[in-house]
């Protein structure tokens, strides 16, 4: 019987654009291709195969499609970084008498992005659903729960971190050190599945932490009116506890979309995020408890968010500054949209095109972000740019020709077969 390619959704991670699962066998045989759903706009691509009856090659769509979905990418998450950092980094209310006020409360940020996109996740679903054919279930079966609610739990915890470590860090170093995502992932596969990867990876991590490094030992880089608490230290140790947070969320997708197919990328987005606002919003709603336990007490709680509790303290400062409801509320439906463009780019696509895209808006973002708040980077930080961007250059290009290799490959295959037949 001929064994053809078969289209498999597809899903967007929160991690890495640098590392590349293809070819990943799911127990039943089939080769599964995941992609995580988060807010940034990452791609591990894979192949699927199917023992069934064959089926034909999808045809892509036209340039058009190609543009708008590019387009979207482009826009929605190059917006969404830049609401981002103004949220995080903004003095809101300051005068000549007061210096105002930040906002800091990363939960309440991610609970409102995240039920944009568990509704986003419910209609794209709906709608990528063939005409007459039943809408999937979020949760298809019992067994796929404690993995789905492991990756909300991971994915809410992450953001937190995230978050703090901005302020001790500034947004570029930020960007960099979340482009170093392959790192906690290959170490995560390395120590817990026993994977081994080929020496190419294991460089261009070696170029992507020097490159880090470098940028981060000549912090010489200024940004005007930065309000920085100067320790660099601390906020890389916050950042790479999102990071390990990050690459367990990443490994745990891998292992649902591996183990309990065919669950798709559109139902992984609305499960994930509705898991998480859950989590999340139950934190909010017990915040004013916990702020007052030992817990809250030892990680500084009411320091960071208000004795009050964070939804609460949320709601006032938003009170105080209504205008911070256009940039919040921005900033989720930019998420929600891009993780949707990322979806249909890689179901209409070649994965490999998602790969160039996700590498290239990371770069922007980080152009943008000196534009249009000010930073300033010495020479060595520019040398620590070019090398984390360099390597995941060289990895994409690398991932680009293995996996044009592989499905030239599998057409001659099946070229040879037909002939057979």
């Amino acid at each position: 019987m001929a064994r053809a390619k078969q289209p498999t959704p597809v899903r967007r991670e929160v991690s890495s654009e640098c590392i590349s699962k293809a070819d990943r066998k799911s127990p039943s045989g089939t080769e599964a291709v995941p992609l995580v759903s988060g807010a940034n706009g990452s791609v591990k691509p894979s192949l699927s195969t199917s023992s069934s009856l064959a089926v034909p090659t999808k045809k892509e769509a036209g340039v058009v499609t190609l543009l708008i979905d590019v387009a979207g990418i482009y826009v929605s998450f190059l917006t969404w970084a830049y609401l981002q950092e103004k949220l995080t980094t903004t003095n809101y209310g300051s005068s000549p008498v007061s210096k105002g006020e930040r906002f800091k409360f990363p939960v309440f940020l991610l609970t409102i992005q995240s039920l944009f996109a568990a509704l986003g996740g419910k209609l794209f679903t709906v709608l990528s659903t063939p005409r007459g054919s039943p809408v999937p279930a979020m949760i298809p079966s019992r067994a796929i729960l404690p993995p789905l609610l492991l990756v909300a739990f991971t994915n809410a915890l992450a953001a937190p971190f995230g978050y703090a470590a901005l302020g001790h860090i500034d947004y570029i170093t930020y960007i960099l050190a979340k482009s170093c995502k392959l790192l906690p992932v290959m170490f995560l596969h390395i120590t817990l599945f026993r994977k081994r990867y080929p020496l190419y990876k294991y460089l261009v991590v070696a170029a992507v932490t020097a490159g880090v490094a470098v940028f981060t030992l000549h912090s010489g880089s200024k940004k005007k009116g930065g309000v920085n608490s100067g320790q660099t230290s601390w906020g890389l140790l916050l950042l790479g506890i999102n990071l390990l947070f990050d690459g367990l969320t990443n490994s745990t997708q891998d292992y649902i979309f591996q183990t309990f197919q065919p669950y798709t990328g559109p139902q992984m987005m609305m499960a994930n995020n509705l898991l998480s606002s859950v989590i999340t919003g139950g934190y909010l709603v017990l915040s004013p408890w916990l702020v007052k336990t030992g817990l809250g007490e030892w990680f500084g709680m009411a320091a960071a968010t208000g004795s009050e509790g964070e939804l609460a303290s949320a709601l006032g400062f938003l009170g105080r500054h209504p205008e911070v409801w256009r940039d919040v509320l921005g900033f989720a439906v930019c998420g929600c949209v891009g993780q949707v463009f990322i979806f249909h780019t890689l179901s209409t696509f070649s994965s490999v095109l998602l790969v160039t895209v996700t590498v290239t808006r990371k770069m922007f973002t980080m152009i943008l972000s000196v534009v249009a708040f000010g930073h300033r980077l010495s020479q060595m930080q520019w040398l620590g740019v070019g090398l984390v961007f360099g390597g995941i250059g060289v990895e994409a290009g690398i991932a680009r020709r293995e996996k044009l290799a592989k499905e030239e490959a599998k057409r001659k295959a099946k070229a040879a077969l037909g002939k057979a037949q």
